[in-house]
């Protein structure tokens, strides 16, 4: 809703006009006392304020003109999403990865953090485990020839 209200500075209903003495007693065509104001009378200046109300209201719709448009764009930021938390589970993996390789380094060293440091539990979690010795028994396939006397 707009509301307007325009009007002039300064403001002035009315104003004194001057009515001149116009008298020309011996008819001679000349006024005898030119310039002499008789009086002042009230003349309206017509001036006003003028006021304004308006109501208005606005209806938009917007209809795509290329159907598909919407869904390539969703498929779009979904393809791109799917990315990025690829992206973050490799990311982890290679951190997990690096942990257990250095942590397992550093134990078969000897090397761990103290007890009741906060950096303890970086490597709590990985285990050294020696391989088991691989043997056969592997029969033998040489024989002992008898000779007959």
């Amino acid at each position: 809703m707009n509301n307007a209200k325009s009007f002039g500075r300064p403001f002035e209903s009315s104003y004194q006009d001057p009515v001149y003495d116009l008298t020309d007693l011996d008819d001679d065509g000349r006024l005898d006392n030119p310039g002499d104001v008789l009086f002042f009378k009230d003349t309206r200046t017509g001036q006003k304020d003028n006021y304004n109300w308006n109501l208005g209201m606005s209806i938009q719709a917007t209809i795509p003109l290329d159907g598909g448009l919407q869904e390539r764009c969703k498929a779009a930021v979904d393809t791109q999403l799917a990315l990025q938390k690829q992206l973050l589970a490799n990311k982890r993996l290679d951190f997990e990865i690096s942990r257990l390789k250095h942590c397992g380094e550093l134990k078969l060293k000897g090397i761990r953090f103290a007890k009741g440091s906060p950096y303890e539990k970086v490597c709590a979690d990985v285990l050294i485990h020696s391989p088991t010795p691989h043997t056969h028994l592997i029969p033998s396939t040489t024989s002992e020839a008898h000779v007959g006397h």
